[in-house]
């Protein structure tokens, strides 16, 4: 199944410049038993974990979409492209894991610690991660459609590497992500994707959005003092009722400014 991910990375990468820039679904069987069914049952997994006894557990590759992993110890667990699709996870400790090109289409993560873990490649569309703590974790990957409403993003580290492009421009995608009251200060969103993201009421406070996109984001109530506003695209965003705008750095260095919402429509 590696290779399989692998496959789908690469085949963006050929599909062009635009594709390049990660839809990991390309080319990939999302109605395949790979997909959509667990090899493994939630006792094996409990199993592994007794005989453990506190060390990390191996699920790399595995499919487990599916299963109720519900308030389960992952802790440091290496889940390397596994298959979590629609698998509950609510109030797992995956604290530290490794989540690298692991499938969560859809999953259930609400309340779920994540802190430190890494996520380069991991494709969690429409995945719901309210409430959950990904604190210090590594999200170069795709989120398009999730829940995060809630969550604690503080010194998150989700800006593209410019210096290590080998597989193109892996970025952190946000597209249309619910962010509503989400807390992401200090975290690097430097060329991001946030187009139409939620984030009202979020606390951005020293946040890196430098060279991300913000067009069509709602940040009506959004606290951005200290956060990088330079070369931000803000076409069509909602700038209502900022806090913190007079310490935002690089304010006058937002593009599109002319097509930003600034007020409110009565």
């Amino acid at each position: 199944m590696r290779r399989l991910a692998l496959s789908f990375m690469l085949a963006a990468l050929a599909a062009g410049p635009a594709a390049a820039e990660q839809d990991l679904l390309l080319g990939a069987d999302m109605a395949s038993p790979a997909m959509t069914r667990a090899e493994m049952s939630r006792a094996d997994v409990e199993a592994l974990i007794k005989a453990a006894d506190g060390k990390p557990i191996d699920l790399h590759d595995k499919a487990l979409s599916g299963l109720d992993l519900s308030g389960l110890n992952l802790r440091g667990a290496n889940l390397r492209t596994a298959r979590l699709n629609k698998t509950d996870l609510r109030g797992a400790d995956l604290s530290g894991a490794n989540l690298e090109q692991a499938w969560f289409l859809k999953a259930d993560l609400s309340g779920a610690k994540l802190a430190d873990t890494k996520m380069f490649g991991i494709t969690a569309r429409d995945a719901n991660l309210s409430g959950a703590d990904l604190s210090r974790a590594m999200p170069i990957g795709d989120f398009k459609g999730a829940n995060m409403s809630g969550a604690t993003l503080v010194d998150l580290k989700g800006g593209a590497d410019i210096k290590n492009q080998s597989m193109g421009l892996m970025r952190a995608v946000f597209t249309s992500v619910n962010l509503a009251g989400a807390n992401l200060k200090g975290a690097n969103l430097g060329r991001s994707r946030l187009e139409y993201a939620d984030l009202k009421d979020a606390d951005l406070t020293d946040v890196v959005l430098m060279g991300s996109d913000l067009s069509g984001a709602n940040l009506t109530g959004a606290t951005i003092a200290g956060a990088d506003f330079k070369n931000v695209d803000v076409s069509g965003a909602r700038l209502i009722d900022l806090k913190g705008q007079d310490s935002a750095k690089d304010w006058s260095g937002r593009v599109n400014v002319d097509r930003a919402i600034t007020q409110a429509s009565n």
